[in-house]
């Protein structure tokens, strides 16, 4: 005896046909949806070109020209105003991390005292240095506190002039009626 309401052999076929041709009609859109959350590059600091910087002279362009074609220098030098210097950076995102850097240029400009150029370096990524943090912690001087301490904060700290009821310190003050110094007198000239 056959009931009504089971799926026949052909319709569970076709409903299969039906499901894996969806299927294959979401595998495009679901690849595509990958780039969507790819990670989007980020310049940062001054976005120069090799064009721009390509365009100065040494001996002859001048701090003006510079400003012109380059705008502001990301840092000048410690010790020295005379050189100046223009970091670029394109950073990708990275999950949990730090971004990790896709591209690197610096660019460092050197002026005489009258401001004309003198030299032109680049550095790029392969020029970097990595420079590791040490995990170590700086001893501080001090008393060591319990958490109890910690948590408390001043609670219970000894103030020798908060039992004495002079003009001069302790519980009275501005507050309290009479002011602190010069017995409550004030400034006031003879």
């Amino acid at each position: 005896m056959n009931n009504a309401s089971s799926p026949t052999p052909q319709s569970r076929t076709r409903r299969l046909r039906r499901f894996a041709q969806a299927g294959v009609a979401c595998v495009p859109l679901m690849l595509g949806g990958c780039s969507f959350f790819s990670p989007i590059p980020e310049p940062r600091g001054s976005l120069i070109e090799k064009t721009d910087y390509a365009q100065l002279v040494p001996g002859t362009s001048t701090r003006t020209d510079v400003l012109d074609l380059l705008g502001s220098p990301t840092a000048h030098a410690t010790f020295d105003d005379n050189t100046w210097i223009y970091v670029s950076m394109i950073t990708s995102p990275t999950p949990l991390t730090f971004p990790s850097v896709k591209k690197q240029e610096v660019v460092v400009l050197n002026f005489d005292n009258g401001g004309i150029l003198r030299k032109v370096d680049t550095l790029n990524k392969k020029n970097a240095m990595y420079v590791g943090m040490v995990g170590a912690k700086t001893p501080t001087p001090g008393t060591s506190s319990s958490i109890l301490q910690e948590l408390l904060g001043n609670v219970g700290r000894y103030n020798p002039m908060s039992g004495m009821s002079s003009q001069f310190g302790g519980s009275t003050g501005p507050m309290g009626g009479q002011g602190t110094g010069n017995g409550g007198a004030g400034n006031s000239l003879p």
